[in-house]
């Protein structure tokens, strides 16, 4: 198992009330952790969207992955998920066409329809067409990176610049229910739900086929976890425990019941959320001993700042790793 496939780390800009460091200081380590991962051999740096949110969630990933491209040279750039109903169709192909150049094919997005109303509300569009939106947005950067002319209210245009990369390379689909497997296929797109779900990724081969096309392979993320690394995991829960447990509450608080609401089911305590395992404090031992045991399926998110954790103690985790558990990773 090499280093550059075993190892992301994802950001969301969070800054609750609590948390001692503010949004300007949390965009500048982000910066830094980001350039430092990728020199250290990190695989990809990946990065969420969400809309007035109090605690400062990112709202805007194309300009962040900008900004990080300019900061690294070799490590991916994943952008999941980036609300596409909410954005303008033609400025999308053109942000995403300049990423793409700017990255030497770096970026990647995955598009989703949200489930949060308010966000559709604030940004001035109706929720309950957020479907149509979607497949309107996806048909109007096919063609644009296809070089196909587009036209808006009866009007012929031509997007620029074209994109260096394929379409299937900068642009994927994601969500967790058979419509969003069924749109992906559709538009002949990799599928990439949040969570693993063996029906819904075999649906998305089946209606593959029934179009008469090859499945792309889907971006299965298996069950997703975020790590932090310490030799004192009691004393860390202490310290970022309060910060990732803000974050899954407010998840939880966000999602309905279904398959988008299972990652942060039943978090209520501290407890909990140890129990649930979708947070892990791994000493580097359990880290290594994870990935002898996983071998090519190893991987590790780390998820150094989430909830507003101060970047000091973030750095101590991702410097800890880099000594103890990257150079058994090669």
């Amino acid at each position: 198992m090499g280093k550059l496939a075993a190892s992301a780390i994802r950001f969301d800009l969070r800054t609750p009330d609590f948390g001692r460091a503010g949004a300007q200081a949390l965009y500048s380590e982000t910066l830094e952790m980001a350039g430092w991962a990728d020199a250290a051999g990190f695989g990809s740096i990946v990065l969420s969207e969400h809309h007035v949110v109090a605690d400062g969630y990112l709202p805007s990933p194309l300009p962040m992955a900008g900004a990080i491209v300019g900061r690294t040279r070799r490590a991916a750039v994943l952008i999941s998920a980036l609300l596409a109903p909410l954005y303008n169709p033609v400025k999308l192909a053109e942000d995403l066409a300049v990423l793409d150049l700017l990255s030497d094919g770096r970026v990647t997005t995955v598009a989703g329809l949200g489930y949060r109303p308010a966000e559709y509300r604030a940004l001035g569009v109706d929720f309950r067409r957020r479907g149509k939106l979607f497949d309107e947005c996806l048909e109007i950067v096919l063609a644009a990176f296809g070089g196909e002319p587009i036209e808006v209210a009866g009007e012929s245009f031509t997007v620029t610049p074209s994109p260096r990369s394929r379409v299937q390379d900068i642009l994927q689909v994601g969500g967790s229910s058979p419509a969003a497997a069924r749109r992906a296929a559709r538009f002949g797109l990799t599928f990439a739900p949040p969570l693993h779900d063996a029906e819904l990724n075999a649906l998305y081969e089946a209606a593959c086929r029934e179009l008469g096309n090859a499945p792309l392979p889907v971006q299965d993320p298996g069950e997703p976890w975020m790590l932090f690394v310490s030799d004192d995991p009691e004393r860390a829960w202490a310290e970022i425990g309060p910060h990732w447990l803000h974050d899954a509450m407010v998840y939880a608080s966000w999602q309905t019941e279904g398959p988008s609401s299972r990652t942060h089911a039943g978090i209520v305590d501290l407890e909990s959320l140890k129990k649930s395992g979708v947070y892990r404090i791994w000493t580097p031992e359990e880290c290594v001993g994870h990935a002898r045991e996983a071998g090519e399926d190893a991987s590790f998110c780390h998820f150094p700042l989430g909830g507003g954790i101060p970047p000091d103690l973030g750095w101590k985790s991702l410097e800890l790793f880099a000594a103890r558990v990257l150079p058994e990773l090669g």
